[in-house]
């Protein structure tokens, strides 16, 4: 059932795995090492830490991990720099006379309580906002308690890391398979053409598709005899491995992959294979690209017709391929169109659902496998934002219409007046964060959970820190479900929690009792509820392994020394691989895990379909109708011709989005904020290597050094995301010193993806001038 399992034989395992000691004979200290799995990227590394008394002194690659093997990258390396940052606040924050100053844990849930509770009974829930970053799926609690909090407080003013990233995807996915979060990865172990458009792996370690060791799996794809093509605006590392490097005018990639849609059907090359019979909707997809012509495209995407031919012959042609996009592809004005043609292409080629191209992983947390058939479907537009009348999607908002949903009176419901931030930095991450930060100044209330006071952070009433990751249990729910093997592991904390410390868990589940009016309660309270009403649905689902059993005693059963491990072994014991509470006395549950600190390999992804398909037909819907609804907007495009300089973004290896830029080890080097311009451009501009030079878009100008470079194409300019650190009052001491400049600066949160409310952040219209000059 477990499939190739690598596990010795049940016994007990120690917080963080196996222990070692050993003894420093010239300094009389000791030192152990723990298992820890790393929370700085998607790639979920499994890493050994050298520990001595509390401190996490080293991190190296876990060579017995069964996932990542020992691969380990920068970040990783330098787990132990992050874990100790002396800027990690370590005892929580209360606004007193209008300062922040440190207070106990009783202080700071009473002035919750007394912060958020009255806005709720006095304007209504929807007045109280949620924003939640990109750091919550790098951590269980973040996977745990958000949706709880969410669904006590009823509101519809909700923000995520996901307009900024990856929506698109998750409505494309919605629509076509009825799940949003159904996505489809690349094969990379056994796939023999890779298509990358936006993405750049060697810098990001991979998104939206969870591999350790990414740049080795391209590598080996080559070695095998395999094609690496890469669409890109920027030759990144990358693109400097691939084959074939197309460097499309950016935002475009909609474009480019319809064309190559029509080409498969012009020339007779779609071949759906296994799904035929699955699919919906071909004939009026044929229909509906036949405009796309490679001819209409070229000039469009300054890629030349035979160009786009030949990409589409090359995918069509090969025994096993996987399309595969990413941010690039996603923060476009069409990034959801971009992100359905990516799988659209893999459906048109047979390579959908196959060994080799793009499948559909199933992590051992999942929910019980359901018969296949016709489900709910998924809906656009329940709701919309007050101001702009933005349409949610995955019940979020925009978080570019953040600052208006906060600033804007009109006479559609209240504004938003408190604000729970819980691992997010939008001041930074967002659209204008020079309005954001002047519309957070003016809320009733505002707490965030972060571990730093940062440009978001400093405006809160409350901060609560959660401890280092050292100090804290993990298990990636999240990334397991994007990973390009089906695998599970769980690591305990590797330190014990520091004293006046509280664990992550402990602060969401008593943030979550005080913004609901249950301030004062047990915490555990929170982890009680959840399995109660979960185990209570589960027996009463037919499909389900605890059916007709009695809930109170599958509770009773459950093991761990805390809620969420409770919670966890819940999952586990309910999920695809689980015991079913004894019901399959060979699948997986807590104790079989811990007693695998490495890890246990649940085997290569598998052909899954129609299993996951939740849409109202129960097949694979080709042309939902938003998606044909905003085919117009996309022909509309061919027509458009870019008259100066576009922006886009980019990544480093050493970084991710805003986090890491207050550990020294993280930031020189090539990890700086430089405007990358070629140097044709440059000449034309009058630009010099190294100087400053003053770039300016629809919401504001940063001035920034100049690196002239032909990895960018001509008329493509180049910032990096996640910089900016020069806001009065963070404590960032080494970020303030090297703060970069704010690329989301440039953008006034206008240019949105319709459908999914994803900000427009590449191939924007900048003007560049030397910053000597004014333009």
């Amino acid at each position: 059932m477990l499939g190739p399992v690598r596990a010795p034989p049940l016994s007990p395992s120690p917080p963080g795995g196996p222990v070692s000691t050993t003894a420093d004979s010239r300094s009389h200290s000791s030192s152990r090492t723990a298992l820890r799995i790393c929370p700085l990227c998607e790639a979920t590394c499994g890493l050994t830490l050298t520990i001595e008394g509390t401190r996490v002194t080293s991190a190296r690659g876990d060579r017995d991990d069964v996932f990542s093997q020992g691969f380990i990258c920068p970040k990783g390396a330098s787990f132990g720099a992050a874990d100790g940052d002396p800027d990690r606040l370590r005892t929580p924050l209360v606004r007193k006379d209008g300062e922040l100053r440190e207070a106990t844990w009783e202080e700071a849930f009473d002035a919750v309580a007394a912060g958020l509770r009255p806005v709720v009974e006095r304007h209504g829930p929807h007045s109280v906002g949620a924003v939640l970053g990109n750091p919550n799926v790098h951590t269980m609690a973040g996977a745990l308690y958000p949706a709880v909090l969410l669904s006590g407080l009823g509101t519809h003013s909700v923000f995520t890391a996901s307009t900024l990233d990856q929506m698109p995807k998750h409505v494309s996915s919605g629509l076509l398979y009825g799940d949003a979060n159904a996505i489809p990865v690349p094969d990379l172990d056994h796939t023999d053409h890779l298509l990358l458009i936006g993405a750049n792996p060697l810098e990001s370690n991979g998104s939206l598709c969870t591999a350790p060791d990414f740049p080795g799996k391209l590598k080996a794809l080559k070695a095998r005899g395999g094609t690496l093509t890469v669409i890109d605006p920027r030759r990144t590392r990358t693109a400097k491995l691939a084959d074939r490097h197309v460097a499309v005018r950016p935002g475009t990639d909609a474009l480019l992959l319809a064309a190559m849609a029509y080409v498969l059907f012009e020339e007779g090359l779609t071949d759906l294979g296994h799904l035929d019979g699955l699919v919906q909707g071909l004939g009026e997809l044929r229909h509906a690209v036949r405009d796309f012509t490679p001819e209409a495209a070229a000039e469009a995407c300054d890629v030349d017709a035979d160009t786009i031919r030949a990409l589409a012959r090359e995918l069509a042609a090969a025994p096993t391929a996987a399309v595969y996009g990413r941010i690039g592809s996603c923060t476009v004005p069409h990034g959801t169109l971009a992100s359905w043609l990516v799988d659209v292409l893999n459906i048109l080629t047979g390579n959908l659902d196959r060994p080799g191209g793009a499948l559909f992983p199933q992590a051992a947390t999942d929910r019980t496998p359901r018969p296949a058939g016709p489900g709910r479907g998924f809906a656009l537009g329940r709701w919309h934002s007050r101001v702009s009348s933005h349409p949610e999607a995955k019940g979020e908002l925009p978080l570019a219409a953040l600052a208006e949903e906060i600033d804007t009176a009109t006479q559609e419901g209240e504004p938003i007046r408190a604000l729970v931030v819980i691992a997010a930095n939008p001041v930074l991450s967002a659209p204008d964060g020079d309005r954001l930060d002047k519309a957070l100044d003016s809320l009733d209330f505002m707490v965030s959970v972060d571990p730093y006071l940062n440009e978001t952070s400093r405006h809160a009433h409350v901060v609560l820190p959660p401890p280092p990751p050292s100090q804290s249990p993990h298990h990636d729910f999240a990334f397991n479900t994007l990973a390009v093997r089906n695998q599970v592991r769980y690591t305990r904390a590797a330190v014990p929690l520091e004293p006046g410390r509280m664990a992550e868990t402990e602060i969401l589940a008593r943030l979550v009792l005080a913004a609901t009016g249950m301030h004062g309660a047990d915490p555990s309270a929170v982890d009680t509820l959840v399995i109660d009403q979960t185990l209570g649905k589960a027996v009463r689902e037919p499909h389900s392994p605890a059916h007709g059993r009695d809930p109170r005693e599958l509770a009773a059963a459950l093991t761990g020394d805390t809620g969420p491990e409770r919670r966890l072994d819940m999952m586990l014991r309910l999920g695809p691989y689980g015991d079913g509470f004894g019901a399959r006395p060979d699948g997986l549950n807590l104790q079989r895990l811990l007693a695998a600190p490495h890890g246990i390999d649940l085997g290569p992804l598998q052909s899954r379909l129609p299993g996951p398909l939740k849409t109202r037909s129960g097949l694979v819907e080709l042309l939902p109708h938003p998606l044909a609804d905003d085919l117009p907007r996309l022909r509309d495009a061919l027509r458009e011709r870019p008259d100066g300089l576009v922006l886009v973004g980019r990544r480093h290896l050493r970084s991710n989005n805003s986090w890491m830029h207050n550990i020294p080890a993280l930031t020189g080097g090539t990890n700086r904020c430089t405007l990358h311009i070629h140097p044709d451009d440059a000449e034309r501009l009058g630009a010099v290597d190294g100087a400053p030079v003053r770039v300016k878009g629809a919401g504001g100008e940063v001035v920034a050094p100049a690196e002239i470079t032909d990895s960018v194409r001509r008329g493509v300019v180049s910032l990096p995301h996640g910089w900016g650190h020069d806001r009065p009052g963070t404590r960032l001491r080494h970020a303030t010193a090297d703060p970069g400049v704010n690329v989301n600066q440039l953008l006034d949160g206008s240019l949105l993806d319709p459908l999914s409310g994803t900000a427009v952040l590449n191939g924007v219209p900048v003007e560049i001038t030397p910053a000597g000059s004014r333009p």
